[in-house]
């Protein structure tokens, strides 16, 4: 018998006896030329022929896999897009990003929306799992900072083999943020939210500023990882955060903002300088600063997340740091096709991003 028949014999019999189950990746040609004690021409070949009887499937610059029937013959190709809001800010542009690449990719979209609240999410996922219709789920979490009630859906529709990709951010209970390669978690595609903060914060220190406040939000997971990167900047320094000097809000303050203007007032007096969540905290901190005639940034420097419009559009402009948009929607689309397709796929990915600079940020000197 050939050699190279020997390696097509023994791949379709792990196949066969689901060694190897559709999505899988198999040996590397060097693992096979270790195990035949063959070339790699010869390996090479092997793999050929069995990417043309439709039994592997080879993606560039990842490997070869067993091919899934299912998703190579389109029987679904819906996905669901479950994100908390729609109608302004990022949401709009990033959503788009998903729509035009699964378009691109032989797929469409059913569009759900939480409006950040965790008991619509479960109705979200309960129908997805009664109907079982969908190849894959793109899932903005609600409310991330705190434990999830609906782990125990998220779990049954992964062991249905649908993929759920976390956008934006990420429920630590359940992601592989920490092991990008533990298939059992559940992988996400998000801004490096630390590392942008740090960025942030890192600015307005190297500015000379060393009297930072900050404002977060409390009940989404980028909020914690956000005060993560301020403490990192903070203490390169040599200094320590004070708690007097830190806002936390959660969605609920931010329907009433009149009950939060005393609080960051009070927070921010003496301040120099302060971090804002995102670019809707920050304006909202403009707002009540300029109120108690704090001007920005003559009397306080400002710097800010996401660089939406709304960072162009107040007075000053807002230092701020771009969230990617389109990009990491259409980044989330090709990552949960690829799952769909080779479920062993490490699928998680962060973008870091650099500063917008557009003068809400004043150099002083330290005394």
């Amino acid at each position: 018998m050939a050699k190279y028949q020997e390696v097509i014999d023994w791949i379709q019999k792990q196949v066969s006896s689901g060694a190897l189950a559709p999505g899988d990746k198999i040996p590397s040609e060097n693992d096979l030329c270790i195990q035949f004690n063959i070339s790699r021409q010869t390996a090479r070949h092997a793999i050929g022929i069995l990417v043309q009887e439709g039994i592997l499937t080879a993606e560039r610059g990842s490997g070869t896999y067993v091919t899934d029937e299912r998703a190579r013959n389109g029987e679904r190709s819906r996905i669901a897009v479950i994100t908390t809001y729609v109608d302004s800010y990022i949401f709009p542009r990033t959503i788009q990003g998903i729509e035009n690449k699964l378009r691109e990719l032989g797929y469409s979209v059913q569009l759900f929306f939480t409006n950040n609240s965790s008991v619509r999410e479960r109705e979200i996922l309960t129908e997805i799992v009664e109907k079982d219709e969908v190849a894959g789920i793109i899932l903005e979490p609600t409310r991330s900072a705190l434990p999830t009630p609906n782990t125990d859906l998220l779990t049954k529709i992964s062991g249905m083999r649908i993929p759920i990709l976390f956008m934006n951010s990420y429920y630590p209970e359940m992601s592989n943020k920490w092991n990008p390669d533990d298939t059992r978690k559940i992988p996400h595609v998000s801004m490096n939210d630390e590392k942008s903060a740090y960025k942030a914060v890192k600015s307005l220190l190297d500015n000379g500023h060393r009297n930072i406040g900050c404002v977060l939000k409390l009940d989404d997971r980028q909020g914690l990882d956000r005060y993560s990167g301020y403490q990192e900047a903070i203490a390169e320094k040599g200094l320590s955060p004070e708690a007097s000097k830190i806002i936390w809000l959660d969605t609920e303050d931010l329907k009433r903002q009149d009950l939060v203007k005393d609080k960051i007032k009070e927070r921010l007096s003496g301040c120099t300088a302060v971090f804002c969540y995102n670019d809707e905290m920050a304006a909202l901190v403009m707002q009540i600063l300029d109120e108690s005639g704090i001007k920005v940034p003559e009397d306080i420097s400002l710097i800010s997340m996401d660089d939406s419009d709304l960072a162009k559009l107040t007075r000053p402009p807002i230092d701020s740091i771009p969230h990617p948009k389109e990009k990491l929607g259409e980044r989330a689309a090709e990552n949960l096709v690829r799952l769909i397709h080779h479920p062993g796929f490490s699928a998680t990915y962060e973008f870091e991003e650099e500063i917008s600079v557009r003068g809400s940020v004043r150099a002083i000197e330290q005394l």
